[in-house]
């Protein structure tokens, strides 16, 4: 049966909750060359790229490790631990961006908040060139916070939604998007349904990217989009953003 992109779509789900994606040593994978014109000071390898060959395959051949380069925090900022969990102190305010750039594509990523109402992320489809505050002036932003959030803007007199906190996605700068469940006077596309757990719990990610449209699942289940982004292809950014978090099992995986 030939693969469509829509066909694909519908069976992320099951793809993304398990076999295709299991861990393994790919120590041995070519390295690609660096882009010219970006910077070229690598601070850390962490997660896996996949290429789809009918299918994503998982062989020395079709997998590389992902090399991280400076953008815009500290060189201490980020550790690769000896379990393979990359922890970011959050400090100071900022990111790195992968090697390469990606279009049509799968983003598996595990996170965990270390503090209450910590807030961080990941940005897609950017050019990864920082802003004065640290924070990529374009892409796709997919949230990270912590359940407590909603509690410390509370506490400064700022109420949010429910939604605020279950992975949120909007567009900075350039790139705009159409939400599938319009937020915050139509800025932000919310999620669904309260699917993240709280501080110290690892909370799994899937975000599919297909086309401009992107759509992102939840501990198991698709709960937000967004369509007709005016960006399809950028770097992938991982955001510090004043507090700890810790990644595992990061994966991307390159569609036709």
């Amino acid at each position: 049966m030939t693969v469509t992109r829509r066909n694909f779509i519908k069976s992320t789900a099951a793809f993304a909750a398990g076999a295709a994606l299991n861990r393994a040593d790919f120590s041995h994978a070519a390295e690609k060359k660096q882009p010219e014109g970006m910077p070229t000071r690598e601070l850390f390898t962490f997660g896996m790229e996949i290429q789809w060959k009918d299918g994503p395959v998982c062989d020395a051949d079709n997998v590389q490790p992902i090399k991280w380069y400076q953008v815009s925090t500290s060189d201490d900022t980020w550790k690769v631990g000896n379990d393979e969990v990359l922890i970011s102190t959050g400090k100071p305010i900022g990111v790195v961006r992968s090697e390469h750039e990606y279009e049509n594509f799968i983003m598996h990523v595990e996170w965990k908040h270390l503090e209450t109402g910590g807030n961080s992320g990941t940005f897609i489809w950017s050019k990864a060139i920082a802003r004065e505050n640290g924070l990529p002036s374009d892409g796709l932003e997919v949230q990270m916070l912590d359940l407590g959030y909603l509690e410390l803007m509370a506490q400064k007199g700022k109420i949010l939604p429910d939604s605020y906190i279950s992975g949120e996605l909007f567009g900075i700068g350039d790139l705009k998007v159409e939400h599938d469940n319009p937020s915050l006077n139509n800025q932000r596309s919310r999620g669904t349904e309260l699917r993240c757990k709280g501080k110290g719990e690892w909370n799994i990610y899937d975000v599919v990217c297909v086309d401009g449209t992107v759509k992102l699942s939840i501990n198991g289940k698709f709960v937000n989009g967004v369509s007709k982004a005016t960006q399809k292809k950028g770097y992938i950014c991982l955001e510090a953003e004043g507090s700890e978090i810790h990644f595992r099992n990061f994966k991307v995986v390159r569609l036709p």
